[in-house]
């Protein structure tokens, strides 16, 4: 049933005027069952692309969650993109990758691309910060600061994050501060950190990221629609992240596709689709790293 499904979705594919799907990149999992496929979260249904760009176009609030270091997440980000474009017009698009200290800069760079002047060192002109390759987002980047639309920043500033650290308060809101979600992403934080973060720096990481999460969610109530947010994956997830902040500010609900490795495994609970691809490989060497300064 599933393969009958899968033909079909591909059958309805030809019926839209869609850009061509880049090829895969990265180099795991590329024979796996589910590579390729998109699947709604809440039926089950495997999705033509079209059939995606449909749904998506419909919501006036998209989040797209990626994996950071997968050059095959920001491809089909251009993509998503590029053929919403042919849907719909977009109102504005936020990056979790630009922080309120960089919107000058991107409002600058856009009003020298409307003028046919654009600059001759778009990471320089933008300030772009080292810690997100240049490499894999630079293309997605130069695109969206082509466009009519604005690009707004959805992070911290640095100065702010150092303010979260030294003075953790109180989240408010009933759903993102329920013990079980911040119990998920307490755990969530000594994985990324290789379980040796001291505990007495966890409340702060929590609040670091929850104010993060906070932020995006204000900034998207706040842009033009139809809006658009790409951030990592846990940012988006309906059960820990931004949808939780947007209703306890009182904002209507977004869509959310989680962008996804295949052998990984997304839930309904997690996003509304997801949108498996191939694998980078996992990285070890920082936890490496990180135990070599400790001793």
């Amino acid at each position: 049933m599933r393969i009958v499904l899968f033909v079909l979705a591909i059958l309805l594919t030809a019926c839209h005027s869609l850009p061509p799907l880049p090829p895969w990149q990265s180099p795991g999992q590329r024979e796996h069952e589910n590579v390729g496929q998109i699947i709604d979260l809440h039926t089950g249904a495997v999705l033509a692309p079209a059939q995606l760009i449909d749904r998506l176009a419909a919501s006036s609030r998209v989040l797209v969650g990626e994996r950071h270091d997968n050059p095959d997440h920001h491809a089909l980000q251009l993509w998503l993109l590029q053929a919403l474009a042919e849907q719909r017009g977009q109102g504005s698009v936020l990056l979790e990758m630009l922080t309120p200290d960089q919107q000058q800069r991107v409002r600058q760079v856009q009003a020298a691309y409307a003028r046919g002047n654009p600059p001759a060192d778009l990471k320089k002109a933008l300030g772009w910060q080292p810690g997100w390759d240049w490499d894999l987002y630079g293309p997605l980047v130069s695109y969206l600061l082509r466009q009519p639309y604005p690009v707004l920043a959805a992070n911290l500033d640095r100065s702010e994050i150092a303010s979260v650290y030294r003075l953790v308060e109180p989240l408010k809101g009933q759903l993102s501060s329920a013990p079980a979600v911040q119990e998920k992403l307490m755990a969530r934080i000594r994985e990324a950190h290789c379980n040796l973060l001291p505990e007495n720096q966890l409340p702060a990481m929590l609040a670091i990221q929850q104010q993060r999460d906070r932020r995006i969610a204000e900034r998207l109530l706040a842009a033009p629609g139809p809006a658009l947010l790409l951030a990592g994956a846990y940012h988006v997830r309906r059960d820990l992240g931004v949808p939780l902040h947007l209703q306890d500010l009182g904002g209507k609900d977004a869509v959310v596709l989680m962008l996804a490795e295949a052998g990984s495994k997304v839930q309904a609970a997690q996003a509304d689709f997801v949108w498996y691809t191939a694998a980078m490989p996992q990285q070890r060497e920082p936890c490496e790293r990180l135990k070599e300064r400790i001793r």
